[in-house]
């Protein structure tokens, strides 16, 4: 189950998984299915509802954690049957090929003019990893959160839409969403929010354009609460061994992600701190509900 519309994210990993394992002959058959709402909060609702299903995962990440910060929703993550995190990327900041913003201190110079006149699209709701990226950002060069003109678009397709249509100033979205538009030359990546340049990607890391913010989002699998240990251990299993398969290093590769691989407890234990930071985070910039 993939909590956000076609061709997001979660869905571009969702897909390659389901492929790579089906490939490797690890698994067959797996269906993908898409359940978008709240950010991801439709789909945790489902999950939760599968109570004991041994049958069913749902691929997630930042965003859920964010969005269920940001919205105070009961169900939560830590009631999840955790299965694996595995892997991890920057955001990035595009434009269109002709905009006026060459580089990211023209883009700078014209945010800290007016904030409120320059719109930003992102493919995720509040606390989702392309509003906090925006956020971060704001906060690093001196706009104040609350006051980003932030429009949400429902997933990476409807935001590169909006970015080619002028609907908005420029757009953050995941690397792996707009891989192939920068490749093509349909949109210009301004900066990359990861720590270490990005290969395959011609733009600089926000620190090294002077912007002091580094930022990764991440996903990972998790499944209804009260699975068997057996189920469980079941589905880890099947992701241990895709984790050493070529074909999946390959594909991160192919898609700007980095290896973040963690099982069983020690991802529930890392979920849990990123909740409790990101929840932290969103306060500090006066966003949390």
């Amino acid at each position: 189950m993939v909590p956000n519309p076609p061709g997001s994210g979660y869905d571009i990993t969702a897909r390659v998984l389901a492929n790579t394992l089906d490939t490797a002959g690890i698994a067959r058959g797996i269906e993908v299915f898409n359940l978008p709402g709240g950010g991801g909060v439709v789909a945790l609702r489902r999950l939760a509802y599968e109570r004991g299903n041994g049958r069913l995962a749902m691929m997630m990440g930042l965003g859920v954690v964010g969005a269920q910060s940001a919205t105070g929703t009961q169900v939560t993550l830590q009631e999840m049957t955790p299965i694996a995190r595995l892997v991890q990327e920057p955001a990035v900041i595009v434009v269109t090929r002709d905009s006026p913003y060459r580089d990211l201190d023209a883009l700078v110079s014209a945010w800290r003019a007016d904030p409120a006149e320059m719109v930003i699209g992102g493919g995720s709701s509040i606390g989702g990893p392309d509003h906090l990226a925006t956020m971060l950002v704001a906060d690093a060069i001196g706009v104040a959160p609350v006051t980003v003109a932030y429009r949400r678009y429902d997933g990476g397709g409807d935001l590169l839409a909006a970015i080619l249509g002028r609907e908005v100033a420029f757009g953050m979205s995941g690397l792996s969403e707009y891989a192939n538009q920068i490749a093509e030359g349909q949109l210009r990546a301004l900066a990359v929010t990861s720590a270490e340049p990005v290969a395959q990607l011609p733009a600089p890391t926000m620190r090294s354009a002077g912007v002091d913010t580094v930022f990764n989002n991440w996903r990972g699998i998790v499944a209804p609460p009260d699975l068997a240990d057996s189920d469980a251990e079941s589905i880890r299993a099947l992701i241990a061994r895709l984790h050493e398969y070529p074909a999946w290093a390959s594909a991160r590769t192919r898609f700007g992600w980095t290896d973040a691989y963690l099982s069983g407890t020690a991802f529930k234990t890392f979920m849990r701190e990123e909740s409790d930071r990101w929840a932290s985070v969103l306060a500090g910039l006066g966003l949390r509900r």
